[in-house]
Formats: C-alpha cells, structure tokens, sequence
C-alpha cells in the first residue's frame, strides 16, 4: 500500500491552510514542513494498525497482519483452514460456520468464569504476544477448538505407571 499519496495530499491540504493565514504562518509551516511528513506516516500506520486489529477480531480464527516493508505498509491476511462440520453428538445439533467463527452479527454474550492465576497469566503473555486483547484471544482459540473434527473423541488413556502386583484366580 503506497501511503505517499495520503502524505501528500495531507501535506497541500496543510500548505493551503498556512496561505490563508498570511505570510506568518507560510514561514512558519515551510519551517515545520519537513518534521510534519513523518509524523503524518506514523499516525497513518497506527490507525492501520488499529484497523487491522479490529479486522482480526472480526475474522477470528484467522487474522490480518499489517508489515512494514521499508517505508511501506503491507497486509497479510490468514485465514483458518476449513474444517469439516462436526457431526451430532449427544442430541446437541452442530453449532452453524457462522456461530463458530464469532464474526456473526447481533448480540454478543458475556460468561465469568474461574481459572488458576498461571493459565490467565499465559492467556495474556500469548494474547499479547499475538497482538490481541484477551477477548479476542479467546473468542479465536474457542473458535478454533469447536471447530476440531476430534473434539467429540474421548481423550486416550494413559497406563497406569507402578505396581506390578496383580490380584485374582487363575483357573
């Protein structure tokens, strides 16, 4: 994406401000030009940011990436590698594509819910890490889960380590 353009036209949009102003303010703002230009890139790759965020949250579990190459921004959209819909299980009906992937429209829902100090401490270090609030974290990690073809399979057993003492008749 060629941000150029948007800094300069901000740049003659400020030009023309300053010449109505008078001879004063053309000094002035010849003066503050050159310091003006980077500061117009910098705001307009943090409202890039801020929109890709919002993007991600709306595309959860996939995202978009903004990349700065050089002096220019570039995006990178990932999207979540489709699923197969989960079968019925329990007489519950499988939630719809659109339920699962948090990006319908309508009303929202809230939960509280408990868990240990170290498993929130590590939803925040990876959120973060990610870029993400907490909430969009979530919203992506449990879209992902419901989304897991196995997610109705019991987990495997694990052998019981230990005796080796056994007990019974043998006939």
């Amino acid at each position: 994406m060629d941000v150029n353009s948007y800094v300069q036209r901000l740049g003659r949009e400020f030009a023309a401000l300053a010449e109505t102003g008078g001879d004063e303010a053309r000094v002035l703002f010849e003066r503050l030009a050159g310091s003006l230009e980077p500061a117009i890139r910098l705001t307009l790759l943090e409202a890039l940011s801020d929109a890709t965020d919002e993007i991600s949250r709306e595309l959860a579990p996939g995202s978009v990436e903004l990349r700065l190459r050089g002096r220019e921004p570039s995006f990178v959209v990932n999207q979540a590698a489709p699923a197969p819909a989960p079968a019925e299980s329990a007489g519950h009906a499988p939630a719809s594509e659109e339920d699962l992937s948090g990006t319908h429209e309508g009303p929202t829902a809230r939960i509280n819910f408990r868990l240990p100090e170290q498993l929130k401490v590590a939803i925040e270090a990876d959120a973060a890490q990610e870029g993400r609030s907490v909430n969009a974290w979530l919203v992506r990690v449990s879209s992902a889960a419901l989304r897991r073809p196995d997610r109705h399979q019991p987990p495997p057993v694990q052998g019981i380590v230990g005796s080796d003492r056994y007990r019974g008749w043998i006939g």
